[in-house]
């Protein structure tokens, strides 16, 4: 991993320089003193910023995406949201279909990379039978992308077995984020890894 020089460093060495060229001013032992201070003081101001790069490198890597599976009382349906990143999304659709795909500009690469997303994504009752989710759209806004499928609730819903694996077939260290509401306290599950389903209980209906 290569560490971007920034203008602040360049600003940095600068003033070394000419920090370092008034120190022949000064008697032998003032300007070892001084010296020490500012070079010290420079190497950890530019620490500073090399950590900085790195981490901004780390964070931009991680990639992660967070849906909601929501009861609705009123309609007894059950609403599944999902937002990705808008740049996760760009690259996404670049390795899952064509360097061509642009997911900003075309409205088919939009609807390609929805369809990917709902055959990635399944919700099963407590007996493991699937729940046949129907597509209800997709937009983007903002920094994201957003997909939305629903469901009818079954009666008696007492629990949930869910899978999603969007984008988690391109990148290993994709984690996909489940809150589960509307059916008692929030729960969250959390795909990572090689895990393939997860379940989740209510406590009452």
């Amino acid at each position: 991993m290569s560490l971007t020089i920034t203008s602040t460093t360049k600003a940095q060495v600068t003033i070394l320089s000419l920090v370092l060229s008034l120190l022949a001013r000064f008697t032998p032992v003032t300007a070892v003193a001084i010296s020490s201070f500012v070079i010290t003081g420079f190497f950890t101001a530019a620490l500073g910023v090399s950590v900085l790069n790195v981490n901004n490198v780390i964070a931009h890597q991680q990639k992660m995406a967070i849906t909601t599976v929501l009861f609705n009382p009123r309609t007894k349906n059950l609403e599944v949201t999902h937002r990705f990143d808008l740049h996760d999304a760009e690259h996404a659709v670049k390795e899952i279909f064509d360097g061509s795909a642009d997911i900003m500009n075309s409205e088919k690469t939009q609807s390609d990379f929805a369809q990917y997303v709902v055959n990635r994504f399944a919700i099963y009752d407590m007996n493991k039978t699937q729940l046949p989710l129907s597509f209800v759209g997709t937009e983007l806004e903002g920094k994201h992308v957003w997909v939305y499928q629903e469901t009818p609730a079954p009666a008696n819903l007492a629990g949930l077995y869910i899978q999603h694996n969007a984008l988690r077939d391109i990148w290993y260290k994709q984690t996909n984020t489940i809150n589960v509401e509307g059916m008692g306290d929030i729960q969250t599950l959390t795909f990572t890894d090689s895990t393939e389903i997860l379940s989740v209980e209510f406590t009452h209906h």
